[in-house]
């Protein structure tokens, strides 16, 4: 079965299924949402499995586009030819009709191909000719968001680009277990609650300065308003960090899985973050942010939301999408001030206090 079936050839009883290999990073994975989206659109009974690594589970299920999440085995940068192997024969009964290989690298289309799907989409990237037999050429101008990209690969080879439609992600969030969280962790809703995600997994680069967010969260908490501290384990020391110094704020890093953040998160009236897997889980959750760019850029991978608002400074050595800055400086985040980042957050807060009274 291939792309050129009929499309009233599927059915309910008869549907296309398709294998989507996904990326590793948990924006991109929101992003690639987005996809599964414009392939529902395009092909109403479409059946999508996501190969990805074990921990994105949680994430694909907040996503209803998806019907399962294939736990790909081994780490970033890992062949494992053998594993690979045994996991794309044991794919082949699904009776794929196609795969979609988001990452560009040789290893990431070995599973569809030894799983013998019949057509094996993605751009063209590392020596992969054979293993991908319907390449797209990625013209970076053509597609210069990420989110393109992805969307991109649902349609034709061929098809008019950039792709018009680009519907925004929207992750599941559950109420019940942000309740019983917030109970287990005695958090309150008494007063509005600022998230902030201080973290960046890509590096320095990304991150405005702990102190800048210590400095925010004091001045938050003399306003009346509660702050929640996101991130993983290895941002708990830097939760730790900006709330000792604002001498207010809850630390929340480290404490929570993250299917537990996304719900949390969506508790939030407005988020701080850096470039990060995190702000597109806000975005995604409808809550507004208030994003922070340094060394990577907002024209490529920008909070899908029409309620973000964007800080990106563009200097002159800017983006570099460095991990750490090669001049040391880090000017594209520390010029950031504290009060300009203040006073954007208080704004949404006031147009969400506007709207909610029903005057906006």
């Amino acid at each position: 079965m291939t792309r050129t079936r009929r499309m009233d050839a599927y059915s309910a009883d008869h549907p296309q299924r398709i294998l989507i290999v996904g990326p590793a990073w948990i924006g991109d994975m929101v992003m690639a949402q987005s996809l599964f989206k414009a392939l529902h659109s395009e092909r109403p009974w479409v059946q999508i499995d996501v190969l990805a690594p074990v921990w994105c589970a949680s994430l694909l299920r907040r996503m209803p586009e998806v019907r399962e999440a294939i736990n790909m085995p081994l780490g970033h940068g890992q062949l494992g030819l053998r594993a690979r192997y045994r996991l794309g024969r044991e794919l082949t009964r699904r009776g794929y009709a196609q795969a979609i290989i988001l990452p560009r690298s040789f290893k990431s289309a070995l599973v569809p191909w030894f799983a013998r799907v019949p057509q094996r989409t993605g751009y063209r990237g590392e020596m992969r000719f054979g293993v991908i037999n319907d390449m797209r050429p990625l013209d970076k101008a053509v597609l210069p968001q990420m989110v393109q990209r992805y969307v991109a690969l649902s349609v034709d080879a061929g098809a008019s680009l950039p792709p018009r439609d680009i519907p925004k992600p929207v992750l599941a969030v559950h109420p019940d277990n942000a309740a019983r969280l917030m109970a287990q962790l005695n958090l309150s809703d008494k007063k509005p609650v600022v998230g902030l995600m201080p973290g960046a997994e890509y590096g320095p680069s990304k991150q405005w300065p702990l102190e800048y967010y210590a400095a925010l969260v004091k001045r938050l908490g003399t306003n009346d308003l509660q702050v929640w501290v996101f991130g993983s384990h290895k941002e708990h020391a830097a939760g730790e960090q900006i709330v000792a110094e604002a001498g207010c704020g809850t630390n929340l890093c480290g404490k929570t899985q993250l299917e537990d953040a996304i719900d949390l998160i969506a508790q939030a009236k407005v988020a701080v973050s850096n470039d990060s897997g995190l702000m597109h889980v806000a975005a995604a959750v409808g809550v507004p942010v208030v994003a922070l760019f340094g060394a990577s850029t907002p024209a490529y991978t920008p909070p899908l939301s029409d309620q973000a608002e964007v800080v990106y400074l563009g200097i002159e050595c800017s983006p570099c999408f460095d991990r750490t800055c090669r001049y040391g400086h880090y000017r594209c985040l520390r010029d950031i001030p504290v009060a300009m980042v203040f006073a954007k957050v208080c704004s949404r807060l006031q147009a969400l206090s506007i709207k909610n009274s029903g005057l906006g």
